[in-house]
């Protein structure tokens, strides 16, 4: 293993952290800080300024990794798609926090979500939706987790959730259609 390729790296620290070395995760953050960045900066893309900043939605997301029980990851892909969700919830807590003070909540556009309205209350519509949708369909919730949230492509999707490209290709269209209909509403 070499620090110079740092796949093989992250892939034994995840197993590490799966076996339950709790120092596996220190140790871990300095190989994917960078993509959890860029990341983070997709997350907050559309944002207004407000919220945690990108450097802060990493820091919480890192501490909320960090707490509690030792989550199993199962690869890369699987952190990087619970790393994305813990984003995701942060930006909703401060969103509705935010609301919860001032009352009034603007809308956001994720660059991937451009054509789906967020009827002017941003990330909190599109959470909801996805929690409508997890309880209809988990699977295609998980899908557009990964692909907007996640960033990941078709076939990183497709890997992680160990089906063919052409079956996430269609699912993730479905759910597409299905939020831009609930988001319209």
């Amino acid at each position: 293993m070499s620090l110079s390729d740092p796949q093989p790296v992250i892939t034994d620290l995840l197993q590490r952290m799966r076996a339950g070395d709790r120092t596996a995760l220190d140790r871990l953050m300095p190989l994917v800080y960078g993509e959890l960045k860029k990341l983070a900066s997709a997350h907050r893309r559309g944002e207004a300024g407000e919220g945690p900043q990108t450097t802060e939605l990493v820091h919480e997301t890192f501490l909320r990794l960090s707490a509690g029980q030792p989550v199993s990851f199962e690869s890369r892909a699987h952190f990087f798609g619970i790393a994305s969700r813990l984003m995701r919830q942060v930006l909703v807590d401060a969103g509705r926090s935010r609301r919860s003070t001032k009352r009034s909540g603007h809308e956001v556009r994720l660059a991937s979500f451009d054509d789906l309205p967020a009827s002017g209350r941003g990330f909190a519509a599109i959470h909801e939706a996805l929690e409508r949708l997890e309880r209809e369909d988990e699977r295609r919730a998980r899908l557009i987790e990964m692909r907007f949230f996640g960033g990941m492509t078709a076939e990183e999707s497709a890997a992680a959730m160990e089906l063919p490209v052409n079956v996430v290709r269609q699912q993730l269209r479905l759910a597409r259609a299905w939020l831009r209909r609930e988001l319209s509403q």
